[in-house]
């Protein structure tokens, strides 16, 4: 069984729907452990907590150094058996000693087409607003591995969303929601059945059209 532990800094949507997938049976080889925010008050540990799983609320404001920070979220995930992290908004970049433990073990949700729309300040509304702006006609999201940078490690899974010509960054937002509802869980049920090589040999890009 592998053990899955999440962080996020928000409303939790993303977190909901793996849980969801693993509670239909749709994720049978994983179960999550623990949620991790930097937001004392954010809805995902709300949610983490309702359904009887371990919700910690680590930030580095709590430490005096960021080495004693980097420290207890190492002994943390260990102390989990952790095999699997899951960044499911979370506002914030891993520490490189936490992204070279668990090296290919890390994967986040980007709300956009990368290598495009990528990067520091490229986050939630302002992701769909910069792509309106550029007049794209396609957006979606994007799982991938994640590395020492924002937004750059190798892509995992992908899928595109239409961008209309009425679209709002709200309208659009809720459009790759759905998207992320879908990909997220297909991303841990596709390292719980072992089809992502932790060595760093990448599956095929899967390409989906809505």
């Amino acid at each position: 069984m592998l053990n899955v532990v999440v962080f996020g800094s928000g409303r939790g949507s993303n977190f909901k729907a793996v849980l969801d997938a693993m509670a239909d049976g749709g994720i049978p080889l994983a179960r999550i452990s623990l949620v991790i925010s930097n937001n004392a008050s954010a809805g995902i540990l709300d949610i983490a907590r309702s359904r009887g799983i371990t919700a910690l609320h680590i930030s580095q404001k709590q430490f005096e150094t960021e080495a004693l920070f980097v420290a207890a979220l190492l002994e943390t995930l260990r102390s989990h058996g952790t095999g699997l992290v899951v960044l499911a908004g979370y506002m914030k970049r891993l520490p490189p000693p936490v992204v070279h433990a668990y090296r290919n073990r890390i994967i986040n949700i980007h709300p956009a087409l990368l290598p495009r729309f990528g990067g520091q300040g490229m986050y939630g509304i302002h992701v769909h607003a910069a792509v309106l702006a550029a007049k794209e006609i396609l957006s979606g999201a994007t799982v991938h591995l994640v590395d020492e940078e924002y937004d750059r490690g190798p892509i995992l899974l992908q899928q595109t969303v239409p961008v209309l010509p009425d679209d709002t960054p709200e309208t659009l937002a809720a459009r790759v929601l759905r998207v992320e509802h879908q990909l997220l869980p297909d991303a841990v049920r596709l390292f719980s059945e072992g089809r992502v090589d932790l060595n760093g040999n990448i599956m095929p890009l899967r390409s989906m059209q809505e």
